[in-house]
């Protein structure tokens, strides 16, 4: 496409730096924290193969697509959607896509950042022996104590996003690349480290029998929505990570192929996540169904409880906060990315912006669970109205113009010179799935979220 600008934008070395960046993106708090406790409150086996047809038939047709606009331009959100929007004639209110990608990164790493500080903070409560045979009350009390104190989640927040800058500083080869090339791996090992511990347990079979027997009779419409929503979510769509990623990624590279890599690993890593901590949940009496409490509340009962506990309590924490933050470089590295490249800032001061302004926006969500405990927007603190407006709309909102992009606005020749698809047919396919299934079912994720359906 015509683009007469001088490009300072960053490349991935190889095809599987891009997968592993990619992964990263998408693997973080969403699969090893959400992703059990969700399938916990639906009932099991006939959620996740919802969720599973869920992220092929929905979440893989968008990631192409999102990766395929920002490999088009190899520019930042904004300027992919402004270069887009006008090789295609298309209305120039396209550009706010980019615009709302970028903001959503933002607001969601602010808040996520003091989460994930959560489980940095947990690495130390479980190397200290903290959960050494503490009963549940007590177990709550040192949860309960600990988002008390503003000064020790600015803390964590704090140095959870200046290990962020830090990554995000040296660039796309050696700060992106390098550090999900040490992490991810260390992931997947730690990951099999706590499924193989899950399988010395009596209640090894009782978890497997719980995540893949389906039982039809508890899934609910809600509970179909929910993994419509979570499919979409656990794939870092809609928020202009995997677009910038894209547009570091090499033409020669196949899209398609790719992305059925990074989705296939992303859940695999949810799956493994519940194989991993079901069996510890039956096996210590404790309910599958305890939602968002079940990683900070319930599993160091069981870690407390169990022989050699104390390095699995260890073990998974350090894998949560692995996980957290090979997804916060990429919430924040398209903001970074559009102040080098239009702003002519260098890469340290377009970290430096950014990651301070993030880090402020981050202390409202952490004064939310003292402080500000009472200070309500809508009915909600400003950590879950920050969650509300990004989970909930901006990036349904987001991934629904996405598709529609993609699908009806972008000339079938650009799409399909874009992708290469092997066969005709394999394109029809995607063309399909982009232009009508993807859209319809994010549209009604979209009305049940805001209390529609």
């Amino acid at each position: 496409m015509k683009d007469t600008k001088k490009s300072v934008h960053g490349a991935w070395s190889s095809r599987f730096a891009f997968i592993l960046a990619a992964t990263g993106s998408a693997v973080g708090l969403g699969n090893i924290w959400k992703f059990p406790y969700i399938t916990g409150e639906n009932g099991g086996g006939a959620f996740v193969i919802v969720y599973l047809l869920c992220v092929l038939l929905i979440g893989v047709p968008i990631m192409i697509a999102e990766t395929m606009l920002g490999r088009r331009t190899q520019r930042n959100p904004i300027e992919t959607m402004e270069l887009l929007t006008e090789e295609a004639g298309a209305d120039k209110n396209w550009h706010y896509l980019g615009w709302m990608g970028i903001i959503a990164g933002m607001l969601i790493l602010s808040y996520y950042s003091v989460i994930a500080g959560w489980s940095s903070a947990y690495i130390l409560k479980a190397f200290t022996g903290s959960f050494f045979n503490a009963d549940a009350a007590e177990i709550k009390g040192i949860f309960d104590d600990f988002i008390a104190s503003p000064v020790q989640l600015v803390f964590w927040h704090s140095a959870f996003m200046l290990a962020t800058m830090m990554i995000v500083v040296r660039g796309v080869n050696n700060g992106l690349e390098k550090a999900v090339q040490y992490l991810m791996p260390s992931l997947f090992v730690l990951m099999f480290l706590l499924v193989g511990y899950a399988m010395t347990t009596d209640s090894y079979y009782q978890g497997l029998h719980f995540m893949f027997t389906p039982d039809f009779s508890k899934l609910t419409s809600s509970a179909i929505l929910t993994a419509m929503g979570h499919a979409f979510f656990t794939l870092s769509l809609g928020m202009g990570a995997i677009m910038v990623y894209g547009s570091y990624l090499p033409k020669n590279i196949s899209i398609a192929k790719t992305t059925f890599l990074i989705a296939g690993a992303d859940t695999v890593v949810a799956l493994l996540a519940g194989i991993a901590i079901f069996p510890i949940v039956f096996a210590n009496n404790l309910h599958p169904d305890s939602g968002p409490g079940l990683i900070f509340e319930t599993l160091p009962i069981a870690f407390g409880a169990m022989t050699g506990g104390w390095l699995m309590g260890i073990l998974f924490f350090v894998m949560l906060a692995i996980a957290a933050l090979t997804s916060s470089i990429s919430l924040i590295e398209p903001a970074v990315a559009w102040l080098v490249e239009n702003k002519d800032f260098s890469r340290e001061k377009a970290c430096v912006w950014t990651g301070l302004a993030t880090w402020l926006l981050g202390l409202g969500t952490v004064f939310s669970f003292n402080v500000w405990s009472n200070v309500k927007f809508f009915d909600r603190s400003i950590f879950q109205l920050l969650d509300y407006l990004t989970a909930n709309l901006m990036l349904p909102v987001g991934g629904f113009c996405i598709a529609i992009f993609a699908g009806w606005i972008m000339k079938r020749q650009h799409s399909e010179q874009e992708l290469n698809m092997p066969t005709e047919q394999s394109y029809q396919v995607w063309k399909v799935l982009i232009s009508y299934v993807a859209p319809s079912a994010v549209f009604f994720v979209f009305l049940h979220v805001i209390g529609v359906l």
